[in-house]
């Protein structure tokens, strides 16, 4: 299995770190203030009902489980800005005007402006990257700011991407690197990718998109010639587009990697990286610590265990491409 991991005993060190923390906890500040309805606000950048919704559901659910029932003890006020920039920096501006006890937040175009709205409301990220890198922790371990939370990848899983999608597809001679300029992040991942690919003899090619009719002139363009791959960078804005952008690399007939399971789920080729959903589960440990009195600062961001390759087989044919039945065998799952 193609997997990042910490280990089975890291993952109980970490397991019993966090239980020492609670045992550590005052009682005073375990008990809860009766009366005293906190206020949670949550920044989404993906549009109302979207299929995103289902983390939300899945942070509330672990969040109940600790004791914080919406409506009876807490109040969540959420802003779902789709990735228009005017709407994102609109409603981060109200909500932050609104002092609620803590913000879960995800997107690498939202981060920065919640920073430059409040160094003080405590920000608990359910996925991002290096956390340092992007000024948001002083390191890992103590972060000393007002955000910490749970990091979805680590960088070295980007090149790790491009040689998963180059073993499925052995010809390939240069990966499109599709991504928004817009996401520091997303800039930043393109610098890996770029160094990645060289390493393995792959021609990248940056392809820096902002709408559809970017990604639509960008596959068109590898398309027209042979032997060529693309790998969707993580943002937001590819994800929103998810249905467009599977069926377009099909009709080009092009061998594709991405991000997110849910590209893979509609007829995409391979998934590569982290479980989405969990650390939104986890963020509800790090905001009930936070509104028992724990300070973001001293929670240490935590980087993900494992990640998980899905590879769509029937897609894989209708390219005529031949996966190896052992490299099939190392993955997590396999659509058929």
């Amino acid at each position: 299995m193609p997997v990042l991991s910490l280990g089975d005993n890291m993952r109980r060190r970490e397991f019993i770190t966090l239980l020492s923390g609670v045992a550590s906890w005052p009682l005073a500040a375990r008990a809860q203030q009766p009366g005293r309805v906190r206020r949670i606000g949550i920044v989404m950048p993906y549009a109302t009902g979207d299929a995103e919704n289902e983390l939300v559901v899945a942070f509330k659910q672990e969040l109940a489980k600790l004791g914080w029932v919406d409506g009876r003890n807490v109040q969540f006020d959420e802003r779902w800005t789709t990735d228009n920039m005017d709407v994102v920096r609109a409603e981060a501006a109200s909500l932050m005007a609104s002092k609620p006890d803590v913000v879960i937040a995800t997107g690498g175009r939202v981060v920065p402006i919640l920073t430059q709205l409040s160094s003080s409301i405590p920000i608990v990220l359910p996925g991002g990257s290096d956390p340092v890198r992007m000024g948001y922790a002083k390191t890992l371990a103590r972060p000393g700011g007002n955000i910490t939370g749970f990091a979805l990848l680590e960088l070295s899983m980007l090149g790790k991407s491009i040689e998963i999608l180059k073993q499925i597809a052995p010809a390939m001679a240069r990966v499109a690197l599709i991504y928004n300029p817009d996401n520091p992040n997303s800039v930043i991942y393109r610098q890996i990718a770029e160094e990645a690919s060289g390493r393995i003899g792959i021609e990248p090619i940056a392809s820096p998109i902002h709408g559809f009719s970017d990604i639509d002139r960008a596959v068109a363009s590898l398309a027209a010639n042979p032997n060529s791959g693309i790998y969707f960078l993580p943002d937001v804005s590819t994800l929103a587009l998810r249905k467009e952008v599977v069926d377009l690399t099909a009709r080009h007939r092009l061998p594709a990697i991405y991000w997110d399971t849910s590209f893979v789920k509609l007829g995409g080729l391979a998934f590569y990286g982290a479980d989405r959903i969990d650390p939104f589960r986890r963020s509800a440990v790090y905001v009930d610590r936070i509104l028992r009195g724990e300070k973001a600062a001293d929670l240490p961001f935590q980087q993900p265990t494992k990640y998980q390759l899905i590879i769509n087989l029937k897609t894989a044919k209708a390219l005529g491409l031949t996966i190896p039945e052992a490299f099939l065998q190392t993955a997590d799952e396999v659509i058929e």
